[in-house]
């Protein structure tokens, strides 16, 4: 079960927390609108919400209108929560005060800031731009940008060499009921919950990415149509049987599974996708919580 205790964090003699030299610090957001955005503290208060007037606008309902604020201090950079309705969260948990320190994840919202700081942000900021060409904000997993250009060098690869490859598309049955049922938190737990889950059972070739929104695919490299088949059918009876568990409330979850392999009537890594895209379809229409390889 998720901590939701409200978290007071003030520890002004510990180092690792407080940042007790002055340092050059920013926030970049890694999960939302403007993503790559870098905000600079620069020895001043920056405040967050959804009232245009702040300095960091995060314009979405389950946001207050002056939602949080960070101040500069000379033991480091404080955040405070101004009694919003949602909550402010560093690293999930979600505070009413806390000194922060390098990496820790500041969620507003939907939107997530990456809190930098040290001698050189700029080189760290611009290392967490190179990140986020590559993986999610959320779930910390490859993006569709780069699963897109896997996929074409895969496929040339499979071509040249005459070997196989499949792909695997999956996303969360009634997803937006979810959402509408136990909250945007609910689902962002769930999504980074999945990833964690089908990630630790993928191989370390295979390459798995959010493909858009609760839609997920695994490249499959050497795999054959039926070895992508029982991929997808263990991914889908292990979240079938995952507990997930948020803020106290078990929630039931499924996933709905399409596999599809590399043929010769399939000119490019589109028609891989639109294969495997619509044998998902497939399986929606057939009442979900299902694998379809064929059709």
């Amino acid at each position: 079960m998720r901590d939701e205790t409200i978290v007071t964090v003030i520890n002004k003699s510990d180092d690792s927390g407080s940042g007790r030299v002055k340092k050059d610090a920013c926030l970049v957001v890694i999960y939302g609108a403007e993503l790559g955005r870098k905000h600079n503290l620069d020895g001043r208060e920056l405040t967050i919400g959804r009232a245009t007037m702040n300095d960091i606008c995060v314009s979405q309902d389950s946001v207050s209108r002056m939602h949080a604020k960070l101040s500069v201090e000379d033991s480091g950079v404080k955040i405070r929560d101004n009694e919003s309705t949602n909550g402010t969260y560093v690293n999930d948990h979600r505070i009413h005060e806390a000194w922060l320190k390098d990496g820790d994840l500041i969620k507003v919202g939907r939107s997530i800031f990456k809190f930098l700081t040290g001698d050189n942000i700029e080189s760290s900021y611009h290392e967490e731009i190179y990140r986020l060409s590559t993986f999610d904000g959320l779930t910390n997993i490859f993006n569709k940008r780069y699963f897109l250009e896997t996929l074409e060098r895969e496929l040339s690869r499979a071509r040249r060499y005459d070997r196989p490859l499949a792909l695997t598309m999956f996303d969360i049955d009634h997803f937006k009921r979810c959402n509408d049922t136990y909250g945007h938190r609910a689902g962002d737990f769930i999504l980074k919950e999945i990833a964690s889950k089908v990630r630790d059972r993928a191989r370390k070739v295979d390459v798995l990415a959010r493909y858009g929104g609760e839609e997920f695919a695994v490249i499959l490299p050497e795999i054959e149509i039926e070895g992508a088949r029982k991929f997808g059918e263990t991914i889908r009876e292990l979240i079938e049987k995952t507990r997930f568990e948020f803020e106290g409330q078990t929630i039931p979850v499924t996933i709905s599974v399409g596999v599809a392999e590399l043929a010769p009537e399939l000119a490019n890594s589109d028609d891989l996708i639109k294969a495997a895209d619509a044998r998902l379809y497939i399986a929606k229409e057939a009442g979900r919580n299902r694998v379809v390889a064929e059709g």
